[in-house]
């Protein structure tokens, strides 16, 4: 490659130009080809800086990383500073001030090499060469060294997410969308030309409107047709042996020798092979096809694939999962490719399990099809029926979990006991998400006489607690006796400390050691879990939350938590909202959801448990907006979930005073209450319906769910943690009912449940208030503390509607002002506006005769009350459905002192809408004939 003449540019025999001659003013402009190549800019600045000073420079990098462009500028550079720029090594001798800028001088021939190298020895001449690392041979080295000795070394790589984003504001003109930058960097590996290319072509796709770079799905779905040719074409005009390399790559080879000798054919009888690798690897890597570790940039691997005919795909794959297999190496990625092929025979099948199984173990949401390929490729349904089962368990494919799982427990004398719990263990999991948690104890039960490992006792103790069966669950956690040791033989004493322990569970001298279940994460978390269920109904509340939270920590890590009957982070989250700590509870739900805890199948849990958090804290908005993106029309939650979203949905009615809204929501709640039967763990939502279900009078729908839940409670010992909030709910439907015996029965209950948490403490100590106010007896100061108790454990509305309650029932003005004011307070406390009061006593007839009692005295006869005498006046004519404007004209005042009395009577009784004004101005003045707004 000698060329005689010397080139003044890029095209041999051209002359610079004026404007190149100044381009030392303008480089910062003309390094624009450069972006994103910190250490390439470096290099040309300072030549322009500098271009007299003795410089030797060996540029490397393989073929698109920017070789040429470098070289072209740093020629232009010293060209505009006078000198004369030699692009091909003349056969004469240099002058003493001609620059060598030489590029490719790997392909020149060893006479021409060993001269560049004695020249750079001699360190005379200013010198810039670059070359690709391969092939290297010895005069390539000799060089390299000789300009090392004196000179630098530039090695030109990718460019990282700075170089591409740098290169994608040069092509756009602008600062580039991050979702852009992202895409070109994952799909070229950062190779500058691909980078380049790739932009090139992704603007030519989407047209002049640029602006869809910024929208969310605005990036084309497939790569630029155009440039996937072109690199098939590259490709495929390599030497054979590179093209089968890496089309073995892009079809999911691992660069590993062990499976890429045999694949390729490359070994022979002295077990050669493996130094003809590196070298294809390196030919590859050079021609700018691999990244620097020998991957294939995804845009290249597509390319490759779309050329491949399709039978030869399916063979690669073929043979690359059997050698895989043979191996005992990773066969998913294989197994993947074999997916949809049509692939079928022993050995697929074979090849498919294997995948499936390292998919399960991985969590990979793929074993599920996997498994399916290989029933589909011959492999016995039967045998890998539980399987299938746990994967779909995992995949929130609840249907096929159960139906799998039913395959197997309907022939269980033909399968492997180990099968038969993993079956079981699936089907547990689903009928306890399905609400069905009775049938999940039995299933438990069932398997616990064939679990010969004791892997499924910590998983039964939350469906047996959470169905009343106390005994059975301590029965599991009870550590076993330890067995009697053996009497010592004749003429020894026995020892005092006795026989040491096995570490596999029997006693040394006992009968053969048994494997016991190892301390896995999983094994540790599902215990921690069944004691924290234990302690909420038998022991220390406080302890059950911790259990239960260390539980859900453990799991985070895990992607077995599908297969438990709740998640612990749910279980976590009830017993703290059960013991007024809503923090917490939201603390372990974020960390849950973040974690995908549980799978699919526990995302709608994890979301309405926030929302149901929310709308204890008086957040109505945010549990109304969960409640809606969980209930979207082609969401169907299961009866669990879907229990907990009824009663969610009744409860933001029920609180917005909103009966228009309360009546579809009831309707809602009504099916879930069908579908749904009593466990320990709904008792909160079943309390929220039945104060629904009193005040629209169909206590029907619930009074056999209520007796159930008292059935339950009695069971498990009454313990207070859960039934202080149903005792807490049914006081408040006996308010509704006007059953003051009733409520002073659920009153009693919660005195007497008040030790067990502050949360249970604040209800019991607001309880007698609310039956005192059915006779219109309050006691200001008490109803104040107590309504700033409930606001303490979270129970904002309840707060806010038992001192708004008192304000209206009290005969002292002064009483009634400060506890107006202690309503706003905890509603201003509140991350929304608390409902304002809404009647104890329907206006409709109660639907059972009350007992006699002191007559309550009439609202007008409480004096001036919360209103004055004007305010009266004006509200009893708002509510009569007139104007501002028609109700000025009746009292002989304008429209904005109207305007004017209606703000502040809102203000002075905490209505937090119109509607709730209304509502709470028809208790004071009573009923009027409309209650349309006033504009």
């Amino acid at each position: 490659m000698s060329v005689t003449a010397r080139s003044a540019g890029p095209g041999a025999g051209s002359e610079p130009s004026r404007a190149e001659q100044a381009a030392p003013d303008r480089a910062p402009e003309r390094d624009g080809a450069l972006a994103g190549a910190t250490a390439a800019r470096r290099l040309y600045r300072e030549i322009v800086t500098d271009p007299a000073a003795p410089r030797r420079v060996d540029v490397v990098g393989p073929a698109g990383h920017g070789k040429t462009v470098l070289l072209d500028l740093v020629a232009d550079a010293y060209r505009a500073s006078g000198a004369v720029v030699l692009r091909a090594l003349p056969p004469e001798d240099l002058a003493a001030d001609d620059v060598l800028v030489l590029d490719d001088v790997h392909l020149l021939p060893g006479a021409d090499l060993r001269r560049l190298r004695d020249i750079a020895l001699a360190r005379t001449q200013r010198l810039v060469v670059a070359h690709r690392p391969w092939p290297s041979g010895p005069d390539v080295a000799a060089l390299g060294g000789a300009i090392a000795a004196g000179g630098a070394l530039l090695v030109l790589g990718a460019l990282d997410r700075p170089g591409v984003a740098a290169r994608a504001a040069r092509a756009l003109r602008e600062r580039p969308p991050v979702p852009l930058v992202d895409h070109v960097q994952a799909q070229t590996a950062g190779l500058p030309a691909l980078v380049d290319r790739f932009l090139a072509g992704l603007l030519d796709q989407i047209g002049p409107d640029r602006t869809r770079l910024e929208r969310p799905g605005g990036l084309p779905s497939r790569p630029p047709q155009q440039l996937v040719q072109q690199l098939g074409y590259a490709v495929y005009g390599m030497e054979q042996r590179v093209r089968e390399l890496l089309v073995a790559l892009a079809l999911g080879a691992p660069r590993d020798t062990e499976v890429l000798v045999p694949l390729l054919g490359l070994a022979d009888a002295a077990g050669g092979g493996i130094d003809e690798i590196d070298e294809l690897v390196e030919e590859a890597r050079s021609a700018g096809h691999l990244t620097a570790d020998g991957a294939l940039p995804p845009i290249v691997a597509t390319a490759i694939r779309q050329r491949v005919p399709g039978a030869r795909r399916l063979e690669i794959r073929r043979t690359l999962a059997e050698i895989e297999l043979d191996r005992g190496g990773s066969v998913l990625t294989a197994a993947r490719g074999l997916l949809d092929t049509g692939a079928t025979g022993a050995r697929a099948a074979e090849v498919f399990v294997a995948g499936a199984d390292e998919a399960a173990r991985a969590g990979d949401p793929v074993a599920g099809r996997l498994y399916a390929a290989a029933v589909a490729a011959g492999a016995p349904a039967l045998r890998l029926a539980a399987r299938r089962a746990e994967a779909a368990v995992r995949a929130g494919d609840l249907d096929l979990a159960l139906a799998q799982a039913d395959q197997v427990l309907s022939h269980v004398d033909s399968v492997e006991v180990e099968d038969a719990v993993l079956a079981g263990t699936a089907a547990a999991a689903v009928l306890a998400h399905r609400g069905l948690l009775a049938r999940s104890a039995e299933l438990y039960r069932w398997m616990s006489a064939a679990d010969t490992g004791g892997e499924t006792a910590a998983l039964a103790v939350p469906a047996l607690i959470g169905t009343g069966a106390l005994e059975e669950a301590r029965a599991l956690l009870a550590p076993a006796a330890p067995p009697t040791p053996a009497p010592p033989p004749p003429g020894q004493g026995a020892s005092v400390l006795g026989p040491p322990p096995s570490l596999f569970g029997d006693p040394v001298g006992g009968s053969a050691p048994v494997l016991g279940r190892p301390p896995t994460l999983l094994a540790s978390a599902e215990e921690l879990m069944a004691a924290g269920v234990l302690d909420s109904v038998a022991g220390s509340p406080t302890r059950a939350m911790s259990q239960l939270a260390r539980s859900a920590s453990l799991l985070e890590s895990s992607n077995r938590a599908a297969l438990l009957p709740d998640t612990p982070a749910a279980l976590a989250a009830l017993v703290a909202v059960h013991c007024g700590e809503l923090d917490v509870a939201q603390s372990v739900l974020d960390r849950a959801v973040v974690a995908e805890l549980g799978g699919p199948a526990a995302v709608a849990r994890h979301q309405l448990l926030l929302a149901w958090i929310a709308v204890f804290r008086g957040a109505i908005g945010s549990a109304r907006a969960i409640l809606a993106a969980t209930s979207a029309d082609d969401a169907r939650l299961e009866p669990r979930d879907e229990f907990l979203a009824a009663a969610l949905e009744v409860s933001i009615a029920r609180r917005d005073g909103d009966l228009a809204a309360l009546m579809p929501a009831w309707a809602r709640a009504r099916e879930a209450i069908v579908r749904h039967p009593v466990d320990l763990f709904v008792l909160q939502p079943l309390g929220e319906l039945a104060i629904a279900a009193t005040r629209l009078r169909e206590t029907s729908w619930v009074r056999p769910h209520l007796d159930e839940a008292a059935t339950l409670l009695d069971r498990l010992g009454r313990p207070a943690l859960w039934s202080a909030p149903l005792h807490w709910s049914q006081l408040h439907a006996a308010i509704v009912a006007d059953d003051r015996e009733d409520a002073a029965r659920h009153a009693e209950a919660l005195r007497v449940a008040a030790p067990v948490s502050r949360y249970a403490t604040a209800m019991a100590e607001a309880a007698p208030h609310w039956v005192r106010m059915m006779d219109s007896d309050v006691d200001a100061d008490a109803v104040e503390a107590a309504a700033r108790g409930l606001h303490a454990v979270g129970l904002s509305w309840e707060g806010g509607k038992l001192a708004g309650q008192a304000a209206i029932r009290t005969r002292d003005r002064k009483a009634m002002t400060a506890l107006l004011g202690a309503a706003r307070a905890m509603q201003s406390g509140s991350p929304a506006p608390a409902p304002a009061p809404v009647p104890l006593r329907p206006s409709e007839p109660s639907p059972e005769p009350a007992p006699a009692r002191r007559p309550a005295p009439e609202l007008d006869d409480l004096g001036d009350g919360p209103l004055s005498e004007r305010e009266r006046e004006v509200a009893k004519l708002v509510l009569e459905g007139l104007t501002y404007k028609q109700v000025g004209e009746r009292l002989f005042i304008s429209a904005k002192t109207v305007e004017h009395h209606v703000a502040r009577m809102r203000q002075r009784l905490g209505s937090g809408s119109r509607g709730e004004l209304f509502a709470h101005l028809r208790q004071i003045v009573g009923p009027a004939g409309s209650s349309s707004s006033a504009d």
